[in-house]
């Protein structure tokens, strides 16, 4: 008998790209959506996968929507990855971040607690947690010090996560994902506005690309590898909490040479820094260790951030040539 799951976040880049996994797993896909006056569906279109989804309209803050999604779906596992994503907003928005991206989470714990505690939960948590570490390389022991409104909201889903598997034994793992993009990322994330710019500029539709800090070290990953250390979590004996990176970091300058260089360009000639861009407080260096990702679910990066970001330049490429909307 096929697996049912339910995702919040459904029209996300994870979202859209766990479904197509799943969907080939045989799974029936639920996704739990707020309405909204934009088109916000247009990822599973990209996939191919819309039609083969089933919408459930409900907010994650309203506790009663999400009893009913449950009870509507008959979900086996939920995949909770609806969030204020966007770190940079998380300044300027602190109070819905904090209650869209933390204190949902704790709504779809209580709505699986009442409705059916069997279901499995997977709970999207971040590298961003970690912020000012004092580690080089961090794991799923490392302390946490998150330096933005988004990575406070975050832990606090993490630890409620935490909390309820040892409050009421609920099924629930924690992905300690990090950076991880995709052709289908937003454009307001650095990896698409470097891609997307030299695209432009290629095409002499972009004269110039303004960042803040490229000098900030990141772990970056393909999307599309890491939905599958999400099914992978929910597939064991036991929940458990996992790092899931590539376990190598680079600087967004060195991604704009990437993609500037791929297009035959030099980025020196293009990229102006902007201090506006700086974040309030910076997290200068991450770095994930997905040993332990590795050795008890079999998983490891398959794509490492040079092949991602010429894969993600030729889709920008491939949209400014067509004038495709760039979302």
């Amino acid at each position: 008998m096929a697996k049912t799951a339910l995702i919040t976040g459904i029209t996300g880049q994870d979202g859209a790209y766990l479904s197509k996994f799943l969907l080939e797993k045989g799974y029936n896909v639920y996704g739990f959506l707020a309405r909204r006056g934009s088109d916000t569906l247009w990822r599973l279109r990209y996939l191919n996968i819309l039609d083969d989804v089933k919408i459930i309209d409900g907010d994650l803050l309203d506790l009663s929507s999400l009893i009913r999604a449950l009870e509507l779906s008959k979900a086996d596992e939920v995949y909770n990855l609806a969030a204020q994503s966007f770190v940079g907003t998380s300044w300027q928005q602190p109070i819905l971040t904090t209650q869209v991206t933390g204190f949902s989470v704790i709504n779809v714990l209580e709505a699986i607690r009442l409705v059916n505690s069997k279901i499995k939960f997977y709970q999207a948590s971040t590298s961003e947690m970690f912020g000012k570490t004092t580690e080089t390389i961090q794991c799923e022991n490392t302390v946490f010090h998150p330096r933005s409104p988004y990575g406070v909201a975050k832990l606090f889903g993490h630890y409620i996560t935490i909390n309820y598997r040892e409050s009421f034994n609920i099924f629930g793992s924690a992905g300690i994902l990090f950076n991880h993009e995709s052709p289908i990322r937003g454009i307001e994330f650095v990896t698409r506005k470097v891609t997307s710019a030299a695209a432009k500029i290629k095409y002499g539709k972009q004269s110039k690309l303004y960042l803040g800090n490229i000098d900030a070290q990141r772990d970056w990953g393909y999307a599309k590898d890491y939905v599958e250390a999400m099914w992978l979590m929910l597939q064991q004996d036991t929940p458990d909490d996992f790092v899931i990176a590539t376990g190598k970091t680079s600087t967004v300058r060195e991604m704009c040479d990437i993609a500037f260089s791929y297009l035959g360009l030099n980025y020196q000639d293009y990229v102006e820094i902007d201090q506006k861009l700086y974040r309030p407080a910076e997290v200068e260096r991450l770095l994930g260790n997905p040993k332990k990702a590795k050795e008890k679910l079999g998983w490891e990066a398959k794509t490492l951030m040079k092949e991602l970001i010429e894969l993600m330049v030729e889709a920008d490429m491939e949209r400014v040539k067509d004038n495709k909307p760039e979302f």
